[in-house]
């Protein structure tokens, strides 16, 4: 039967380092109140000037990942873009990235679960190998938050969060009968919290997407948060759908070698630890460096865990799991060939 394994990943920031001190120039905020609440210390964002979209920040991601495969271009079957920051409004970052691959055929798709892109984009490519719809898959996630941010002290809160970056997987089916690959994965989605984490503006579902009467300094055009609400619900949905994940699998906690957990906040990410009563080196954290990237999160987080040699040999368990806007949440179990 045809597993789904991890053949490379590849990560890409952009140049700019933009840390806690720097946005005291300009947001009331502090240093300290930052890494209190949020565990962060510095974010990566794009160049103020000139363009750069989530599509290219993935295309560097992707050429790193594509060579430590040994894969062209012309060798995928299939590419997932996962972002919530698109280049455009449409067509999608799967489309672009494949052209900027080179590529004119190849199938691309781009999904829109954002902080748990990366968990609804593994078992998505899980699915297609294992139905024989694709056999080499690139999936990235990828993006651009700085652009969209509420640079006011309005929106300090959600700004001093998120940064800028991209992650890409190269997935390839092998037949084998060993117990590998993706061994489980559990996808849940709430919209009844929709607006605990959302972006308004532009909308169809206004007759004028981008209505007359609406200052463009509106807060409906920037990201807004329930953060109380958010970190509730993450630390009552997380260990569950951990737990349903383990059952599926048919495995325990202590057989999981590593968790990497959705980057949202370092606190989200200690409760789940003392909740599952784990000591501290069984959950990666890099929200310290990044912030958080969204659908780059994880993948982001795994390519470094594999470059810490944290995770990545033959037979280690690596856990994934993470809750965001939707609500959307999920885990999944992955088993090195």
């Amino acid at each position: 039967m045809k597993k789904s394994i991890i053949k490379s990943t590849g990560m890409f920031v952009p140049p700019n380092v933009i840390t806690n001190h720097d946005l005291e120039k300009f947001l009331d905020t502090s240093d300290e109140w930052i890494k209190q609440r949020t565990g962060i210390e510095q974010r990566y964002w794009i160049n103020q000037e000139g363009e750069t979209g989530s599509s290219d920040l993935g295309l560097e991601a992707s050429k790193i990942a594509l060579k430590s495969a040994g894969w062209k271009p012309e060798d995928l079957d299939f590419i997932i873009f996962a972002t919530l920051s698109p280049d455009i409004m449409f067509p999608g970052c799967g489309c672009l990235l494949a052209a900027k691959l080179g590529l004119n055929s190849t199938p691309a798709l781009d999904i829109r679960q954002q902080c748990t892109g990366f968990l609804y984009g593994l078992a998505t490519a899980d699915a297609y190998i294992k139905t024989g719809l694709a056999n080499k898959i690139l999936f990235v996630g990828g993006e651009v938050h700085s652009s969209g941010l509420d640079k006011s002290t309005r929106g300090r809160d959600v700004t001093v969060i998120f940064g800028d970056g991209a992650a890409a997987l190269c997935i390839e089916g092998v037949e084998t009968d060993e117990k590998v690959g993706v061994l489980a994965s559990s996808l849940h989605a709430d919209g009844n919290y929709a607006k605990a984490l959302m972006t308004e503006l532009p909308a169809s579902k206004f007759p004028v997407r981008f209505p007359p009467d609406v200052p463009i300094e509106d807060p409906s055009y920037y990201p807004v948060m329930d953060g109380p609400a958010i970190f509730k619900k993450a630390v009552r949905m997380l260990p569950k759908v951990i737990n349903e994940s383990l059952e599926k699998a048919q495995i325990n906690l202590d057989q999981i070698d590593l968790i990497i957990p959705h980057q949202a906040n370092m606190r989200i990410n200690q409760a789940l630890g003392q909740f599952l009563k784990l000591e501290d080196n069984k959950i990666f954290h890099n929200i310290q460096k990044y912030g958080n990237t969204t659908a780059a999160s994880i993948p982001l987080a795994l390519h470094e865990a594999i470059e810490q040699e944290r995770i990545g040999k033959s037979g280690d368990i690596v856990l994934f799991t993470g809750l965001g806007a939707g609500l959307t949440w999920g885990s999944v179990i992955y088993k090195f060939l």
